[in-house]
């Protein structure tokens, strides 16, 4: 590291250390995707009630925004990262067992009561949440010490997303052939099926788990020639206006993807009326065009008006997809798949760049982008937490009656169509009135999927 620093030019990393980086946090994300796309539906499907299973998910969001503030500090104060990482994905992989394979302190009293499991799945929420915290901020915060080579950290952090990408696409591909086997509608049946589910992703995703562990090294925190860490005040962001700005951009674009990605399967299944496997193909889809514009966006040359611009495009299109999703009969449900290749398209470009905005805004302070990346998390994680509770909360369980031809109003088509839509459209005018430093990038001398 100290021969890096000593360099005009650090040394690039080569594509195994960028790729065994990069494959870090697929648990996190096989498994994010899966608590997003099918608590809900898995929650009410086994008897628990919108209310009850939105108690979950809540109590999940906060532990996980808490985590994200107590363990960032840590991790700045005492290092260790591959530590921090290993324990939170232990913690994620026992916790995920007992949230999608049957609630453990149920069978531990012998209750089944709706409070008991109530009780129950909010303690394995409460463990996963805070242990998928630690290995995401051990993970984003490592990428500084692996390499001090921009277009290695650039590398690396695309390498992250186009991971991100694959790990969602696993996990819908093993939900399709769980769901396309013939079984009863059951409670154990369903619990069963979802069980198969959890097993099959915690055992790819500690793979790659092992893959990065053995293939990383642990970076060293002392940078400075004289041995201390010097950090900026909170204070110092707290003063300027871009801060709140790119917050209110990132935290909006959150509010797209996570509260979409909570009702989807809920809304193709009870609203459109289709086909059970359709619950993991058309996020699927939705992943495989987010994941081939992710690619895409890496060859661009990036500047602050082009990242306004792609957020932008990326807003108003999804404000139109919002739109279809509210008005689309259910005798029009196969153009939901027309429907999920845009909706794919317009959440790269919002994600891409509002991650982009977050690296404009921290530019060279990186001794102060912990609180950063720390605060907006947070903030992120709090504010989807209460959206989905309220939403959950009056969330049917049973698809309501409604005319083929028409469509009908419910809780799903308002929390897919209006909240994403409305949220991208605030966000393109914030992004009209930021104003970003003058630069002129470098595009990647060499792409990482070349």
């Amino acid at each position: 590291m100290a021969d890096d620093m000593a360099d005009d030019e650090p040394k690039a990393l080569g594509r195994c250390s960028v790729f065994t980086y990069g494959v870090g946090h697929m648990l996190n994300d096989i498994t994010s995707a899966c608590w997003y796309t099918y608590l809900l539906l898995y929650l009410t499907d086994i008897g628990l009630s919108p209310r009850n299973a939105a108690t979950v998910t809540i109590t999940g969001q906060f532990a996980d925004a808490l985590t994200t503030i107590i363990a960032g500090e840590l991790i700045d104060r005492f290092g260790h990262f591959k530590i921090w990482h290993g324990m939170g994905c232990l913690l994620v992989a026992l916790s995920f067992t007992s949230l999608f394979g049957g609630c453990l302190p149920c069978k531990i009293i012998g209750s089944d009561s709706p409070v008991v499991q109530t009780v129950g799945y909010c303690i394995s929420a409460v463990i996963f949440c805070s242990g998928w915290s630690c290995t995401q901020i051990s993970h984003m915060s490592m990428v500084n010490g692996v390499t001090l080579n921009p277009t290695s950290r650039v590398a690396c952090v695309s390498c992250r997303n186009a991971f991100t990408m694959i790990a969602s696409l696993i996990l819908y591909a093993i939900a399709f052939f769980v769901f396309n086997k013939k079984s009863s509608s059951s409670q154990v049946d369903i619990k069963n099926q979802y069980q198969l589910m959890a097993y099959i992703s915690i055992f790819i995703g500690a793979v790659f788990v092992i893959t990065f562990q053995l293939g990383t090294k642990e970076p060293s925190l002392k940078q400075e020639s004289d041995g201390k860490r010097v950090t900026v005040s909170w204070t110092y962001w707290l003063k300027k206006a871009l801060y709140y700005q790119v917050l209110s951009i990132y935290v909006l674009t959150r509010v797209v993807t996570n509260v979409s990605q909570t009702f989807l399967a809920v809304y193709v299944i009870n609203d459109l009326r289709m086909s059970p496997s359709s619950k993991a193909l058309i996020p699927a889809i939705i992943y495989l065009s987010s994941f081939i514009v992710s690619v895409l966006l890496q060859e661009l040359k990036w500047s602050g008006e082009r990242l306004k611009a792609l957020f932008s495009a990326g807003g108003l299109l999804w404000l139109f997809c919002g739109a279809a999703v509210i008005f689309l009969p259910i005798n029009m449900n196969a153009f939901m798949y027309v429907l999920s290749v845009l909706i794919g398209i317009a959440n790269a470009l919002m994600m891409v760049t509002a991650i982009g905005m977050e690296s404009e805004l921290v530019d060279k302070d990186l001794d102060g982008s912990a609180f950063v990346y720390g605060s907006l998390g947070f903030v992120d994680k709090v504010l989807c937490g209460v959206f989905l509770y309220f939403l959950e909360s009056y969330e049917s369980a049973d698809p309501v009656a409604c005319d083929p031809a028409y469509p009908c109003f419910s809780v799903t088509r308002f929390s897919l169509g209006f909240i994403p839509g409305i949220s991208a459209l605030i966000g393109v005018v914030v992004a009209f009135f930021i104003r970003f430093h003058i630069s002129h990038p470098k595009a990647l001398t060499e792409p990482l999927l070349a």
